[in-house]
């Protein structure tokens, strides 16, 4: 005979109503009781009827994520594995599932966020991409559906987001190659659609500036658009080459790396690099690669808690959330270090 909401009720020495607002993580619940029914749950190997309790309580227990790639390229780019390690590590703790989304183009991406919402299939979204004027934030603010933006909006400010000081994170990366005693340092940015690119961009410009360098048009590439050769070749073909380069990340900077080295350009001696996230890679190649470390598992953390409290209807003391950034000095920006 299955265990059932009484008997669960019962051995905790609680209602089958604080039971069922356990299961449906409702806030008025003691985190102590909560803790208890849990504990009875397990040894009683209670599973409730999740699909009764989501037609009861209108809860799914459920999250979703929008990624803004294929399958394909999803599981090809570190940043995407690392932020849903993120993720996942809070919704296990939390006690929410995950479901994941995405679509090839903006449209797809759209229609997928219009079927969860409308569907009923999840409780909230997070949205891994902020790009300027997005329809799809259009939708769910339309829609009145709790998500959490990691990324940065730049028409609404009240948004809940989580995400780094992305112009003061490249502003120190210039900073940092001005120290090795860099006066001409180029960028391989993003897209500039993405706000993330902005900003970075926005930083590394104002870190030229301060530094008394001059901001030059050609030493910024979109790395999307390119191949790491046309890259190494359209900067190496200028008269005034480069000495240091900033890249958006880890596995761009990689490749990069090995173009300079066929064509017989020592990084850090003829060509010093940094690049963005600090994938655990990074330290394992030769050379291994300076980072701007953006904590990108923080960031999936993050944004889950946000959203969790956000569901329940929690206080929540500010809007926008910033994860800080550090600078990783490794072999590929200085000479000599081990």
């Amino acid at each position: 005979m299955s265990v059932t909401i009484k008997d669960v009720a019962r051995a905790a020495g609680v209602s089958p109503s604080t039971v069922s607002r356990v299961i449906t993580k409702h806030s008025t619940v003691n985190k102590l009781t909560a803790q208890k029914v849990r504990k009875i749950m397990e040894e009683l190997e209670y599973h409730p009827n999740i699909i009764a309790q989501s037609l009861v309580s209108k809860s799914t227990s459920t999250i979703g994520v929008l990624f803004p790639k294929t399958a394909e390229q999803l599981y090809m780019n570190l940043f995407f594995i690392e932020v849903i390690r993120g993720i996942f590590s809070e919704t296990t703790a939390s006690m929410y599932d995950v479901l994941t989304t995405t679509g090839a183009t903006i449209d797809e991406e759209l229609q997928a966020t219009m079927n969860l919402v409308r569907g009923k299939r999840v409780d909230g979204l997070i949205l891994l991409q902020s790009r300027v004027n997005d329809p799809i934030i259009q939708f769910l603010q339309a829609e009145g559906f709790p998500f959490v933006l990691i990324g940065r909006h730049v028409q609404d400010d009240s948004l809940l987001s989580v995400d780094n000081d992305n112009v003061k994170a490249c502003y120190d990366a210039v900073k940092h190659m001005v120290e090795q005693g860099h006066e001409r340092i180029a960028f391989v940015n993003g897209p500039s659609d993405l706000v993330v690119c902005k900003d970075r961009q926005a930083g590394y410009e104002q870190g030229l500036k301060d530094a008394g360098l001059p901001i030059r048009d050609d030493y910024t590439l979109d790395g999307s658009q390119f191949s790491s050769f046309q890259a190494v070749s359209t900067f190496m073909s200028l008269p005034e080459r480069p000495t240091a380069l900033i890249v958006q990340d880890d596995l761009m900077c990689m490749d990069l790396i090995r173009t300079f080295k066929e064509m017989h350009i020592r990084v850090p001696e003829d060509m010093a690099m940094i690049s963005f996230n600090k994938m655990s890679i990074g330290g394992l190649v030769n050379p291994t690669l300076s980072n701007i470390d953006i904590d990108i598992f923080q960031l999936g953390k993050t944004a889950v808690e946000l959203l969790v409290k956000q569901i329940r209807s929690e206080k929540i003391e500010q809007c926008r959330w910033i994860v800080p950034h550090q600078i990783l000095s490794r072999q590929s920006s200085v000479l000599g270090s081990s």
